[in-house]
């Protein structure tokens, strides 16, 4: 448990220029909407691909959030995704694993720290994949990354937008109990797939068993993430958790929140009521620091025995907070219950922007402030 007392509330002394890297698509959308509003940063670049570069953003952009379209920045003129045109010292990249691991590098090259949504490098033995909740020491990797890569900047990778929704709820069970076996069946949302996403033909009245390269993601992610970062010298790695997942992935016709139903087997043996505390008395490692994206509560246990539920649940604390439920015995492993979390928000933009913040909360992005 982390002492109020110690509690380190940071701030910038002024607000930071970003680069939106991938700015016209969904992610990229949600990351303008957090970013024009935000006290630490502010948008100095929108880049996107070179059919968009040269427009207006309002030209370059079909708009699908609610509140103000394009977030204000209509007439902001977007960018190429390169250095030369939009570098910042923080950049957000909503861009597809192809195109992220030719650019990131770039900006990374040149001085920028990349928070990134792909998962080009999430698995790289030198790049911190984060929840911040639950493992910013993980960001001892960055030196070992510039060392490696000769890079004075860094890319800093979030999870799949599933795995956010199944680390959270595991960690609290690691840390008390430890974990053996991990079984999950994903009902992901709509939104996950992008736009135009899946056809209404195909996603209507029906469930899609299958989603393209998403199951070795959530049954690998977890394990760096709640692995142990061990540290030599100069030398640093993160050992994965040796609990094994089993993943399988379906598409359903809900627009916003991926819903887990996870089964696990615990390495000591606990009671219900020891379970249920686990998770009620978890505490995320952000909350000493006040970060303006991180939720009032990171992780919650509900009681009513039909939640929760992606149309009740899902927007809570801006759509960053996981909510647990439905916890009971399992008659084959130890443990069973549901998971939710908001896909796009928890496990895409706003992911990204609270590991921003917990970086320079930590003073782990040298020259930036």
């Amino acid at each position: 448990m982390i002492n109020n007392q110690s509690r380190t509330v940071f701030s910038p002394k002024k607000k930071i220029p970003v680069t939106i890297l991938g700015a016209t698509g969904v992610v990229g959308q949600r990351f303008l909407r957090r970013i024009a509003d935000h006290p630490w940063f502010y948008p100095a670049f929108l880049a996107a691909s070179d059919r968009s570069a040269g427009k207006k953003y309002a030209e370059a952009c079909q708009w699908h959030l609610p509140g103000l379209p394009y977030a204000g920045c209509a007439g902001t003129v977007v960018v190429p995704c390169s250095p030369e045109a939009a570098f910042s010292p923080i950049v957000f990249s909503a861009l597809d694993a192809g195109p992220a691991r030719e650019i990131e590098p770039l900006f990374a090259a040149a001085g920028a720290y990349v928070f990134s949504n792909a998962s080009a490098f999430r698995m790289d033995e030198d790049v911190p994949l984060l929840i911040p909740e639950l493992n910013p020491e993980h960001f001892g990797l960055l030196s070992v990354q510039q060392a490696k890569r000769g890079w004075p900047g860094a890319i800093v990778t979030n999870p799949n937008c599933t795995t956010v929704m199944l680390a959270s709820p595991l960690a609290a069970l690691q840390s008390r109990f430890g974990l053996d076996a991990v079984l999950v069946t994903s009902m992901q949302a709509i939104s996950g797939a992008g736009y135009p996403g899946v056809a209404a033909l195909d996603i209507v009245g029906n469930v899609v068993p299958f989603i393209r390269n998403e199951e070795p993601k959530v049954e690998s992610e977890s394990n760096k993430i709640l692995g142990e970062l061990v540290q030599s010298g100069s030398a640093a790695s993160v050992v994965p958790a040796p609990f094994v997942v089993s993943a399988t992935c379906t598409r359903v016709p809900v627009i916003d929140g991926h819903t887990l139903s996870i089964s696990v087997r615990l390495k000591t043996k606990a009671s219900l009521g020891e379970v249920a505390e686990a998770f009620r008395a978890f505490e995320a490692k952000t909350a000493r620091y006040g970060l303006p994206s991180a939720p009032s509560q990171f992780l919650t246990l509900l009681d009513a025995e039909d939640r929760p539920q992606a149309r009740k649940d899902v927007e809570e604390d801006g759509g960053m907070r996981i909510s647990v439920g439905r916890l009971r015995a399992c008659p084959i492993l130890d443990f069973k219950f549901v998971s939710l979390g908001h896909n796009t928000e928890r496990g895409a933009a706003g992911a990204s922007v609270l590991n921003a913040e917990m970086a320079l909360a930590m003073g782990m992005l040298h020259g930036i402030v």
